[in-house]
């Protein structure tokens, strides 16, 4: 016999957790009076989405004194920032963790961890009412009252030892985190006692560009800017160019765009029809054969390296970011100018890719002249006679050709932890999802099933992906990277059960469940349908040891890996 519901709540909306929950009537128009919020026309804006909503429920006003934090390198935001008063320094290099006050997300103690053998809940997916009441401090850490900041001690010697720019007034900055969901590229810090600044939640920021086409273009640009700055100084091949050189090379590089920031939703419909398979869908970025007019610099996403093989392509590696393509056949072509080459391998965007060029000219005028020998490509053995493509560049060789391929079909690659089975191993016993349900209190976070090639199934298990797409379209931020590992985790406080990030998921790592009393009765709205949450794995980051299932495995069947360093794989499938 069904159980009776207990509680009846109000079904939360868009705007229920707002970002900051005690922003005023007067804040509000205060904002809508500043550039470039006041130029723009509220027309534009559904009413769903009024420009005066979005500015009174996905922003927050924070102050700051000299000194203090305003964001780090490497930490995950999902907000960018503009100046209302004051200013701010970006520092262009990276600061020792010491200094930028780092500390290890919280873990369960020892004892606690013991605790969950018997204290475990008797009802799946229970709640406490504590755990789905919003916390106001948490939603407003804009206050100065409870929210913890970190200060430079020293800020006169760290401005003596380190490059720094200053942005001003009426100036955005962190976009760049916001929009593409990757870590800060830089600390920066409040430079004056009364600084001002207005965040906006990446959500926030979309609506806003979304239907203000000005904000949109402006926004573009100067995440283009400061990615290509940041971007250049992380590649080996440009480190040792003066800043006069750094600055040619910026004004003739190129940016490219490929593919759809959604891409999950459209991968999935082509998964369901079938569709998915083989290289057709892809937009070609470079095509095997023509003449290299640049190197290509994968900023962010990825794209697939193929060789004509047969009728067909042959996949031989994915690119993410920070990879590179094209350069061994320009390094060949400028030191053999009578026996050019023309590129050796296709390159196709696989979702949505980000893209830097950097022009064959460029190259042989400021970069190539300026490397030693040793940092050159070895010269290129034309494909007539080879007879295997560069080990380096052929991933195929390492893992099987029918392995890449199923990873790349399914884009598994996106995954920086994917649970990886060894099915001649797994006796199906089951033990790592008993322990997955014991770490979260008796909710398991992944089933054991998923697609296989062989002896190896990738389980649908959250991947904790480079390019966290489920993030895309969450009204709330429920759905969020933790600040210092970077696990994609879900606050069930703020998760309004919308299932944007369940629709979003490529891998079908995300469900939706019913949640409970710890009594066990259903928890319904008014209409008295069921209140629903998204929940999914999140690596068992609040455990001092780690992902539960992997260390229950009685057998060493299961990992959890990094598909994108393919030499530790292969080292596992080969154990």
């Amino acid at each position: 016999m069904a159980t009776a519901p207990s509680q009846v709540l109000d079904r939360p909306q868009r705007w229920d957790a707002s970002f900051d929950p005690d922003i005023t009537e007067e804040s509000a128009d205060r904002i809508l009076s500043l550039a470039p919020f006041c130029d723009m026309n509220p027309e534009s804006f559904p009413k769903r989405l009024s420009l005066r909503d979005i500015l009174q429920h996905d922003v927050r006003i924070r102050r700051y004194r000299s000194g203090e934090i305003v964001v780090r390198e490497g930490d995950h935001g999902t907000s960018a920032f503009m100046i209302m008063s004051g200013s701010v320094r970006v520092v262009l290099n990276s600061l020792p963790a010491s200094v930028l006050g780092r500390r290890e997300p919280a873990r369960k103690s020892f004892f606690r961890v013991l605790a969950q053998l018997w204290s475990t809940s008797k009802e799946p997916e229970s709640f406490k009412p504590s755990q789905l009441k919003q916390d106001s401090r948490v939603a407003a850490r804009g206050g100065d009252g409870d929210e913890v900041k970190v200060f430079l001690q020293d800020v006169p010697r760290i401005l003596d030892e380190n490059k720094t720019a200053v942005i001003h007034e009426g100036e955005f900055f962190g976009e760049i985190a916001a929009l593409s969901r990757m870590p800060r590229t830089a600390t920066i810090f409040a430079q004056s006692d009364e600084t001002e600044l207005l965040e906006i939640r990446w959500q926030g920021l979309r609506d806003l560009m979304r239907y203000d086409d000005k904000l949109h273009k402006h926004i573009d640009q100067i995440y283009r800017e400061r990615a290509l700055a940041s971007a250049l100084r992380e590649i080996p091949m440009f480190r040792h160019l003066s800043d006069a050189d750094l600055q040619k090379l910026m004004d003739q590089t190129e940016f490219g765009t490929y593919g759809d920031y959604d891409w999950s939703g459209e991968y999935k419909r082509l998964a369901q029809s079938g569709g998915a398979d083989g290289a057709k869908p892809e937009s070609i970025i470079a095509q095997e054969g023509d003449y290299p007019n640049g190197v290509i610099l994968i900023r962010a996403g990825f794209a697939r390296l193929s060789q004509k093989f047969g009728n067909g392509h042959r996949t031989l590696n994915y690119l993410g970011a920070g990879r590179n393509y094209g350069f061994e056949e320009i390094a060949h072509n400028w030191r053999n100018p009578t026996a050019h080459v023309p590129l050796q391998h296709s390159l196709r965007v696989i979702g949505y890719t980000h893209v830097l060029v950097i022009p064959t000219q460029v190259m042989e005028s400021l970069v190539l002249p300026t490397l030693p020998e040793h940092k050159l490509p070895a010269p290129i053995v034309e494909a007539a006679e080879a007879e295997t493509t560069a080990p380096h560049l052929d991933a195929a060789a390492k893992i099987g050709a029918d392995t890449l391929e199923f990873l790349t079909e399914n884009r598994f690659f996106n995954g920086t932890a994917s649970m990886v089975i060894d099915l001649d191993r797994c006796t199906r016993c089951d033990d790592c999802v008993r322990a997955c349900a014991t770490a979260h209190d008796n909710n398991p976070r992944f089933l054991r099933h998923g697609p296989a090639s062989g002896k190896i199934m990738v389980a649908n298990a959250c991947m904790h992906c480079v390019d966290p797409v489920c993030m895309i379209g969450c009204p709330t931020g429920a759905i969020h990277r933790d600040a210092f590992g970077g696990e994609v985790v879900i606050n069930p406080t703020t998760c309004i059960g919308c299932k944007a990030c369940y629709n979003n998921c490529p891998y079908d790592a995300i469900r939706m469940v019913e949640i409970r009393d710890e009594e066990g009765a259903f928890m319904v709205d008014k209409d008295m349908k069921p209140i629903v949450k998204a929940t999914k794995c999140d690596l068992c980051v609040e455990q001092m040891t780690g992902p539960a299932c992997e260390r229950a495995c009685p057998h060493g069947a299961l990992t959890r890996v990094n598909l994108n360093e393919l030499d530790a794989f292969a080292k596992w499938l080969k154990r």
